[in-house]
Protein backbone atom coordinates (compact mmCIF):
# COMPACT_ATOMS: atom_id res chain seq x y z
CA UNK A 1 0.00 0.00 0.00
CA UNK A 2 1.55 2.89 -1.07
CA UNK A 3 1.33 6.48 1.37
CA UNK A 4 2.89 9.09 -0.99
CA UNK A 5 1.56 12.01 -0.78
CA UNK A 6 0.10 13.93 -4.25
CA UNK A 7 1.93 17.47 -5.09
CA UNK A 8 -0.31 20.05 -3.78
CA UNK A 9 -1.90 22.56 -6.73
CA UNK A 10 0.45 24.82 -6.17
CA UNK A 11 3.65 22.72 -6.66
CA UNK A 12 1.73 21.04 -9.26
CA UNK A 13 1.33 24.58 -10.94
CA UNK A 14 4.83 25.16 -10.45
CA UNK A 15 6.29 22.18 -11.94
CA UNK A 16 4.20 22.44 -15.21
CA UNK A 17 5.06 25.94 -15.11
CA UNK A 18 9.02 25.41 -14.47
CA UNK A 19 8.83 21.90 -16.82
CA UNK A 20 10.73 20.09 -13.92
CA UNK A 21 10.50 18.66 -10.40
CA UNK A 22 9.34 21.24 -7.54
CA UNK A 23 12.93 22.01 -5.83
CA UNK A 24 13.94 24.59 -3.01
CA UNK A 25 15.91 26.35 -5.82
CA UNK A 26 13.08 26.86 -7.98
CA UNK A 27 10.67 27.93 -5.71
CA UNK A 28 13.18 30.92 -4.55
CA UNK A 29 13.42 31.22 -8.39
CA UNK A 30 9.52 31.90 -8.55
CA UNK A 31 8.89 33.58 -6.20
CA UNK A 32 11.91 36.10 -7.00
CA UNK A 33 10.71 36.02 -10.56
CA UNK A 34 6.95 36.24 -9.23
CA UNK A 35 7.97 40.15 -6.78
CA UNK A 36 9.98 41.04 -9.67
CA UNK A 37 13.36 41.65 -7.45
CA UNK A 38 16.83 40.78 -9.00
CA UNK A 39 18.87 37.91 -7.92
CA UNK A 40 21.12 41.01 -5.84
CA UNK A 41 18.20 42.41 -4.12
CA UNK A 42 16.37 38.99 -3.26
CA UNK A 43 20.17 37.42 -2.36
CA UNK A 44 20.70 40.57 0.12
CA UNK A 45 17.10 40.09 1.43
CA UNK A 46 18.10 36.00 2.18
CA UNK A 47 21.83 37.28 3.36
CA UNK A 48 23.59 35.60 0.77
CA UNK A 49 26.01 36.25 -2.25
CA UNK A 50 24.03 36.73 -5.69
CA UNK A 51 26.40 33.70 -7.19
CA UNK A 52 24.68 31.63 -4.28
CA UNK A 53 21.27 32.09 -5.06
CA UNK A 54 21.95 31.55 -8.78
CA UNK A 55 23.66 28.47 -7.72
CA UNK A 56 20.68 27.67 -5.92
CA UNK A 57 18.39 28.47 -8.16
CA UNK A 58 19.89 26.23 -11.24
CA UNK A 59 20.53 23.12 -8.54
CA UNK A 60 24.65 23.42 -8.69
CA UNK A 61 24.32 23.79 -4.89
CA UNK A 62 22.21 22.96 -2.33
CA UNK A 63 20.62 24.41 0.48
CA UNK A 64 20.85 23.25 4.44
CA UNK A 65 17.43 22.40 6.23
CA UNK A 66 18.48 24.88 8.89
CA UNK A 67 19.26 27.51 6.14
CA UNK A 68 15.58 26.94 4.13
CA UNK A 69 13.63 27.17 7.34
CA UNK A 70 16.07 30.64 7.44
CA UNK A 71 15.18 31.43 4.00
CA UNK A 72 11.67 30.86 4.63
CA UNK A 73 11.20 32.64 7.51
CA UNK A 74 12.59 35.76 5.75
CA UNK A 75 10.20 35.38 3.06
CA UNK A 76 7.15 34.85 5.13
CA UNK A 77 6.91 31.26 3.95
CA UNK A 78 5.92 28.21 5.75
CA UNK A 79 9.51 26.34 7.07
CA UNK A 80 8.02 22.81 6.96
CA UNK A 81 7.38 23.19 3.60
CA UNK A 82 11.41 24.89 2.23
CA UNK A 83 12.91 22.17 4.66
CA UNK A 84 11.17 19.40 2.97
CA UNK A 85 11.59 20.70 -0.52
CA UNK A 86 15.64 21.02 1.21
CA UNK A 87 15.75 17.36 1.94
CA UNK A 88 13.59 16.03 -0.97
CA UNK A 89 15.87 17.49 -2.95
CA UNK A 90 19.09 16.20 -1.08
CA UNK A 91 17.59 12.78 -1.72
CA UNK A 92 16.85 13.25 -5.18
CA UNK A 93 20.57 13.92 -5.91
CA UNK A 94 21.50 10.93 -4.16
CA UNK A 95 18.98 8.62 -6.81
CA UNK A 96 17.11 7.34 -3.21
CA UNK A 97 13.83 6.59 -3.78
CA UNK A 98 12.35 8.13 -1.16
CA UNK A 99 10.00 11.31 -0.42
CA UNK A 100 9.73 13.48 2.55
CA UNK A 101 7.33 14.01 4.77
CA UNK A 102 7.77 16.99 7.36
CA UNK A 103 5.77 16.72 11.11
CA UNK A 104 5.97 19.12 13.82
CA UNK A 105 7.66 17.52 17.06
CA UNK A 106 5.14 16.61 19.50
Amino acid sequence: MSTKKKPSDAAKFLEKLTGSKLTLGNLLLAIRQGEEVSQVEFAKLLGISRQYLCDIEHSRRFVSPRGAAEFAKKLGYSQKQFVRLCLQELLDRDELNLSVDIQDAA
